[in-house]
């Protein structure tokens, strides 16, 4: 039989930690994942300067956030999630190869602070796409683009060489691949260009012919993962009790907008949290 979960919380960061705890504590049956425990954010920061009760860097802050997780008995379940599906009366989560059924969903996925790629949103599912997984067989002995934005994600990129002809991997990272059909560019991606399909890549020096272009980034753009969401810009607007467009979809942290900040974040993640239990409470 099925297994349904009274929320699902999609989003290893601050806000998704913070969601969890709170979602224990009220005694709800919930799963939390994510790509990486608790976000590359955490790990990259210099000095966490506005979170009470801690003084420290990055690292510090991971190790003290790892040590509550541990003492709490919070589970994390590692996964990139493909897409969030309304059914009815539960949402249906896809995290390749699993798929997972809640009653509410908590988006915690954080924004890209990068922006978009010109062209990227118009030609989303017409060649640009941000699973590899998901998409990668639809390019076996094509040429692809690959924009990485995460060192996690390098696997993606092995994923695609071990499916296409070609790969033109665009990174700032400092990354070494065995693959002798990946060919790493310093350039900057400007724009993505096709006439109804992706057609081309081009950057400031010069241009590439592809068959698809991979945005491998931590956080997806909210309407791509949620069909029907409504959205401004990057954001998801969301009203005090951090409900979204969507019943029984919720969000919080950086993905409704600034200031990105951990304290900001862990507010709107314990808020989501008691109005998914106001919600469950009133169509149960």
């Amino acid at each position: 039989m099925e297994h349904i979960y009274d929320a699902a919380v999609v989003g290893g960061g601050i806000a998704g930690f913070s969601a969890a705890l709170s979602l224990k504590s009220l005694g709800l049956d919930f799963l939390w994942l994510g790509e990486t425990e608790f976000g590359e954010k955490v790990k990259n920061c210099e000095y966490v300067r506005n979170y009470p009760a801690f003084t420290g860097d990055g690292a510090a802050f991971f190790e003290t956030l790892s040590r509550q997780r541990v003492r709490e008995a919070i589970p994390f379940t590692k996964g990139r999630i493909d897409g969030i599906f309304r059914m009815r009366e539960t949402f249906t989560l896809s995290v390749s190869p699993a798929l997972y059924t809640a009653r509410t969903v908590i988006l915690c996925t954080g924004v890209d602070l990068k922006g978009n790629i010109k062209g990227e949103r118009e030609l989303t599912g017409r060649g640009v796409s941000y699973c590899a997984v998901c998409d990668g067989a639809l390019y076996r002995g094509k040429t692809v683009a690959a924009v990485l934005g995460s060192r996690s994600l390098l696997e993606d990129v092995e994923y695609l060489a071990g499916l296409a002809a070609t790969v033109y991997l665009f990174t700032p990272l400092e990354v070494a691949l065995a693959h002798k059909n990946v060919h790493i560019l310093r350039d900057f991606p400007r724009s993505i260009e096709g006439e109804g399909r992706v057609n081309r890549i081009v950057t400031d020096r010069s241009s590439y012919e592809v068959d698809g272009v991979f945005l491998l980034r931590e956080a997806i753009p909210p309407e791509t993962l949620v069909g029907g969401l409504r959205t401004e810009g990057a954001h998801v607007p969301v009203d005090r009790r951090m409900a979204t467009s969507l019943p029984g979809l919720f969000a919080a942290g950086d993905v409704t907008g600034p200031p990105y900040q951990f304290a900001k974040a862990a507010g709107e993640g314990l808020v989501a949290a008691h109005s998914v239990k106001e919600y469950l409470r009133t169509v149960r």
